[in-house]
């Protein structure tokens, strides 16, 4: 993912309103990110709980996607969809985003479950052990992390398309 400015950011979201835009919070460490390590950036608002913002590149352009993180509790440890894993060192939640242009307006919502903190790009990046000799772990990461391009572009255009 190539580097975004503050502005390209804010202007990016497709299911938010100007006065959401505006109040959103950037990550702390926005200035110093390692963009090349993202397949999107997401991260949740310090100053509002249940939200989390992501932005992505679809078609050489950004898009920003809010959510809203449910209240209630998952009873078993769910798989996050977008990069898979099931030895995750972090939590899953159920989130809401609501769609794009009319839709969203009309209250059309599409859920997901995701990691919490939208940790994906790099749980996908973890050297799983060894299950075989001639496993080639190095090929699995980037099977992996295609994979996860491919979820989180699909979810962005669902969430576009059905504007």
């Amino acid at each position: 993912m190539h580097s975004l400015s503050e502005k390209q950011i804010r202007t990016s979201f497709i299911n938010a309103s100007m006065r959401e835009r505006k109040a959103i919070t950037l990550p702390e460490d926005f200035d110093s990110l390692d963009w090349d390590t993202f397949e999107f950036l997401g991260w949740r608002d310090p100053k509002l709980p249940l939200v989390g913002y992501v932005v992505t590149v679809l078609d050489d352009a950004p898009v920003g996607i809010m959510f809203r993180k449910t209240e209630g509790k998952i009873r078993n440890r769910p798989q996050c969809s977008w990069c898979e894993d099931v030895d995750l060192p972090n939590d899953v939640v159920f989130f809401n985003a609501r769609k794009g242009g009319q839709a969203g307006r009309g209250g059309d919502t599409i859920g997901i479950l995701v990691c919490a903190e939208f940790q994906c790009p790099a749980n996908v990046r973890m050297m799983k052990s060894l299950p075989y000799l001639g496993f080639d772990r190095e090929a699995e990461v980037d099977r992996r992390i295609t994979v996860l391009r491919e979820h989180v572009l699909n979810f962005a255009k669902r969430v576009r398309d059905d504007a």
